[in-house]
């Protein structure tokens, strides 16, 4: 049987970041991908593009290499970009290996792999912040007939049925993808949960500037209000078309119809709760107060004054209920959900929401046992582009000061 010093799970920007500091300090490693490298990037939609600028792709000596630092990578150029990361340092990347399952054996661990067992003396899961997508408990009720897709389904507007499409969620990927089959000249509800908004840009800056230089995005867990606030969505935004506002009132403004919360459907009706002016309500919350940082942040370094305005009230008066016979789709955007219990043996490794019982990445309960790429594992900003790397360094100094 093989055997390995470490053992990364994932050659996304986690695993790669992970490789780069590994090889960096000549830690004998190998990186197991179930597809090509960055396979979680092609799974997007055909259109996709980042919602965070190119510059601030900042993974450890691989900083965004192109000529446009101000737009937004595509699909497809983001896997070639890890591509090039991963040869600039000759990665240990074995792609076409799933790891189907591992469980502790002589202080380290025997990994199931689609090639066969390997012995590895630490792992280290990169497998991703969005690992199993969520669906409400109401959805359970929505006629076989309909078609539903996860996002990871969705492809592009002329793949979907004829009829009206329901979307269920309201964060980043619901609202980008209501506004395509929008503009596509499809009828688009969407079902509208929590979601923080920002501005894409704030005095002459992208609001991902501001986020990072306010220490928006550097915040700890024990910064939250509460420990479930993690699964919260990211802020409403877009980077097609050179970046654009996208929330709750400008899809609004487009013609999308918007409704509250999904909580249910039967054989006639989809059913919503009459809580969308409070969503948006919250969200106008959460922008306050992101722009109270934004304007503490320009008074510190004397820049102008940022412009941000309160928002006027959000008005609307949505049906709580709407004919199943008029949807041909309904796409799930509700977010993702930790899935580690899945396939390890180990559940008291993980808390209540799912996420690893860890320090700086490593876990406190299974010796051994590694996480990098996972949201808020250290920070705000720990699953991102902007992020990672320097979370890829506390881990490598973790495992080689074992």
């Amino acid at each position: 049987m093989e055997r390995l010093e470490v053992l990364v799970v994932g050659a996304g920007q986690a695993g790669l970041s992970l490789s780069h500091e590994l090889s960096r300090a000549g830690v004998e490693h190998a990186v197991f991908e179930r597809g090509r490298i960055g396979e979680s990037w092609r799974d997007r939609w055909d259109s996709f593009c980042l919602v965070t600028p190119n510059w601030s792709i900042r993974l450890p000596d691989g900083h965004y290499d192109g000529d446009d630092p101000d737009g937004y990578l595509l699909r497809d150029d983001i896997s070639a970009f890890l591509e090039r990361y991963a040869a600039s340092f000759d990665a240990p990347v074995r792609e076409d290996v799933e790891v189907t399952a591992m469980q502790t054996s002589n202080g380290g661990f025997v990994v199931e792999t689609s090639t066969g067992p390997i012995e590895a003396k630490r792992v280290v899961l990169a497998s991703g912040a969005y690992q199993s997508p969520h669906r409400p408990p109401g959805s359970s009720g929505i006629p076989a007939t309909t078609l539903q897709l996860d996002v990871a389904g969705y492809r592009n507007p002329q793949a979907l049925p004829d009829g009206a499409v329901l979307i269920i969620g309201s964060g980043q990927s619901g609202c980008q993808i209501a506004e395509e089959l929008h503009e596509a000249g499809r009828r688009v509800v969407v079902a509208c949960g929590r979601a923080p908004w920002l501005p894409r840009r704030i005095g002459g800056r992208d609001g991902v500037w501001w986020a990072l230089e306010t220490g928006f995005l550097d915040q700890p867990v024990g910064a939250l209000p509460d420990p479930r606030a993690r699964l919260a969505a990211n802020l409403q935004n877009s980077g097609h078309d050179g970046g654009h506002d996208l929330n709750l009132r400008t899809l609004q403004a487009m013609g999308v119809t918007l409704v509250g919360r999904f909580i249910g459907a039967d054989e006639r009706w989809l059913h919503f709760a009459p809580d969308l002016v409070d969503s948006a309500n919250w969200g106008d919350e959460q922008y306050r107060h992101v722009a109270a940082l934004v304007r503490r942040t320009a008074a510190e370094r004397g820049l102008p004054d940022p412009q941000l305005p309160d928002p006027a009230p959000f008005s609307a008066d949505p049906p709580e209920r709407l004919p199943v016979e008029d949807f041909g789709t309904v796409i799930f955007a509700g977010g993702f959900r930790p899935a580690y219990r899945s396939w390890l043996p180990w559940s008291d490794a993980f808390d209540d929401l799912g996420f690893p019982i860890h320090r700086d990445g490593e876990s406190t309960v299974v010796p051994g046992l590694h996480f990098i790429g996972v949201h808020f594992l250290r920070k705000r900003k720990s699953s991102l582009l902007v992020g990672v790397g320097e979370d890829a360094e506390v881990v490598a100094n973790r495992i080689t000061a074992a």
